[in-house]
Formats: C-alpha cells, structure tokens, sequence
C-alpha cells in the first residue's frame, strides 16, 4: 500500500509513525512535511493541491491521509480533488470541512440539528460585538475561520476582550471576517474523536489538552502545551451520553444535511454542569491530542483508513489500549506570542521510554536537530495508570535542552488532584 500523508506538524509526524508501523509495512510519503518526518516517510516533489493530486496520480498512491485542516478547504479541496481524480482520501470534502472552516456555520448546524452548545451571535464590528458582550463576562469571542488554533479568546473583562476584539477586526491578524460572541460554559473539557464514514461512527480514544502556557492555567491561549488521553478519562455513563446526543446526532445531521464524510471529525465538548455541550468542530485529529491518542492505537491504522475512504467501516482491524498516554509540549523562546528559530536541541537521543514527535524542528548540515516554530517538540509516554504515564512523560522531557524551552510541569496532573 502507497500512502500519502499532508502536513508538516507534530500531528502528522504521530500519523506518519502509526501508519509506517501498520502490518504489510505501508510505503509512505508526506507532503510538504519536515526534517523528522522525512526520516520515515519519502518527500513529494509538487507544488499546490494540483501538482499534487498530479503526483499522486504519476505514483500509484492508493490512499491519501488529510492531517492538516487548510487543505481540506484550500482551493477546491483536497479530497474535492482526490475523488474527481479517483484516489480515495480520508478526509472530509470541502461542504464538509465548513464545520471546521467557519464557526458560524458549525454554530448554525449544531442548532438545526438539536445538538447541545452555547448560545452564540455573529458580529461584523468591534462596536456589534462589545453591543452584544453588553458588558456581561467572561465572554467567549471566535473568529470565524482558519486561525492556527489561535482565533478563540476566553475574556474575562472588557480590557481583554478590546484586546481580541482589536486584534481580529483593527489589525486583521487573522485576515477578514466575522467574530461569534458566546456564553461562556464551564466544566472540564474532553476531546473526543470519531471516524465517520457515511452514516457509521467509531469512537477513538477521548483525550483532554492544556491550552494555557503556565503551570495552574495561567498565561495565554497556545495551540496546546500537553495533552492526556486514555479511555478512563471520563466515565462509562458520560461516554454514552456524548455519543447519543452529540455524536450520532451529529453523524445523522451530515446525512440529512447532503454533507458527505469519510475521515476524522473531532468534537471539543465541555461537561458543564447540565451535560455535555459542544464547543468546537475540528475535521481531522486534534494537536497535540493525536500525539496522546496514537500511541494508543493498536493494529492496522493504514488498512482501517483505507477500507473508510472507500466507505467502509472495519472496527476489527484497530483496537485501543486500556491505559494512559501523557504528551507534554516543548515550546520555544516567545511563545505563543512569537517564535524563535535556531535553538540548538539537545537530549533527544538519551530518551528510551518515550516517543518524541517534532512539531517545529529543523536538521541542520551537521546533524543535529534545532528550533524551528512555535511548538517545538511532543513527549509522549504510557502506562497503566496516569500516574506512572506521568512520571515516565516528564522524566523523558527532562533530558532535552534548548535555550528559551518551555513547558509546564502539570500536564497530566492538574484537573486530576
């Protein structure tokens, strides 16, 4: 079997090493990629979705992998592509990926379709959504579109939400667009993913991530400084609720609504004190949950994917392990903020109990691994229990050094003591 995998981040350095590691040893490529993943996958040479789906179709690919989310809604879309050129993709089409695309049509499909989540107004200015805050906080404001994870603002004053609100529609850092102004829930928050194919579901392993930069969730919003996962995480009686009232109402709400999907669809759910509620679509695997969540799996991912992108669910090709995952972020010098490239990295090499996925490095000519983004590296440990994934997670992180690393020390602990 020839995969293809896109993306570059750590979420796809875990997708690439679990499909490698998939009976009938897979050969498999990745595009664009990085430094650490071509060292299990082979680079494509193309540029854009067109020269791509040209590669593919020169190169015999049986099955291309979505990782990262812009593809999907680039252009005509990826897997738009994939099946005008007859190669299956686990991926949703483009209608599809809206749910992640845009906040303001998931906001609308979850309310037809009697899915529970927070009340929400679409706004146009500043002075719409400041009418709408109507001085009422904390508030929750996203921005409607793609924003790397950093579009959703939880604001617990109006100082903060100027802030955001200046941000979004004054400097158009995310480019333009409108702003959800949304109750603010609250309760613990659990990541759970499910691969849809048609009208079929099953659920992945829930996870849960720390967004925070400092210890005790403090600090600003960051793509994610760690991440838990295990199927222990949230009870039995909780699980059955969430797939009744959000996930197969959501499956169903796709086939009424003519939406077609085949891939991953991650549902961000806050267990407030009336239930679970939704607050965010993603349509592919959450960063850095994937990094918690692979290690997890156990089987043929690549041959599960394959058979969902031609429309068929085979629950008996995957499994998942019983215990715990703890994946902690290593961030650079700036950070969320901003980035600093060319830290050199040290200690990768004396960890042997854990898996380090690479989220923004780069290889230079002397072999050697340096800074190379925001996100820089994901340790991820096991165990039975969380305890033991705890301490085996963050003695590994200890032995990697680089000037400027952060981290928090309580991934994996906190909102459990």
């Amino acid at each position: 079997m020839r995969i293809l995998v896109v993306g570059k981040g750590g979420r796809e350095h875990a997708l690439v090493r679990a499909l490698v590691e998939s009976p009938g040893t897979p050969e498999v490529f990745c595009f664009p990629g990085s430094d650490a993943i071509f060292e299990l996958a082979q680079p494509v040479a193309a540029e854009g979705l067109e020269s791509l789906i040209e590669w593919m179709k020169s190169n015999a690919i049986d099955l291309c992998v979505a990782g990262e989310e812009s593809y999907l809604v680039k252009g005509e879309g990826l897997a738009n592509l994939c099946e005008k050129n007859g190669i299956p993709c686990w991926g949703p089409p483009k209608e599809s990926a809206q749910l992640e695309a845009s906040k303001e049509f998931a906001k609308e499909f979850l309310v037809r379709n009697s899915i529970p989540t927070a009340h929400a107004t679409a706004t146009d200015t500043l002075e719409e959504a400041v009418a709408v805050i109507g001085g009422e906080y904390p508030t929750v404001l996203k921005f409607d579109g793609l924003a790397a994870g950093k579009g959703v603002a939880v604001c617990p004053d109006e100082t903060s939400a100027l802030e955001f609100l200046d941000e979004v529609f004054t400097k158009r850092r995310f480019g333009s667009g409108r702003v959800l102004v949304e109750q603010c829930l609250t309760g613990p928050e659990v990541s759970v993913f499910a691969a849809i194919i048609d009208d079929q579901y099953l659920i992945f392993t829930p996870a849960r991530d720390y967004k925070r930069a400092g210890d005790g969730d403090v600090g600003p919003n960051t793509g994610g400084m760690g991440a838990v996962a295990s199927r222990q995480l949230v009870s039995q009686d909780i699980l059955e609720v969430i797939e009744k009232q959000i996930v197969q109402q959501t499956v169903a709400g796709l086939r009424c609504e003519s939406l077609p999907y085949r891939g991953f669809l991650y549902f961000g759910i806050m267990l407030t004190p009336t239930g679970p509620q939704v607050i965010e679509y993603n349509c592919r695997f959450g960063d850095p949950e994937c990094q918690a969540v692979m290690p997890l799996v156990r089987g043929d991912l690549a041959g599960f994917c394959l058979a969902g992108a031609n429309g068929v669910l085979n629950k008996d090709l995957i499994s998942f392990d019983d215990g715990w995952s703890v994946c902690v972020i290593l961030a650079s010098a700036g950070y969320p903020e901003t980035s600093r490239n060319g830290d050199r990295i040290s200690g990768i090499d004396k960890i042997t109990n854990a898996r380090v996925y690479h989220s923004g490095t780069r290889a230079t000519s002397e072999g050697n691994w340096e800074t190379n983004g925001g996100r820089v590296l994901a340790v991820v440990s096991g165990g039975g229990t969380r305890e033991e994934a705890v301490i085996k997670a963050h003695a590994a992180v200890d032995f990697i050094q680089f000037d400027g690393l952060q981290r928090r020390r309580d991934i994996g602990i906190l909102n459990f003591d």
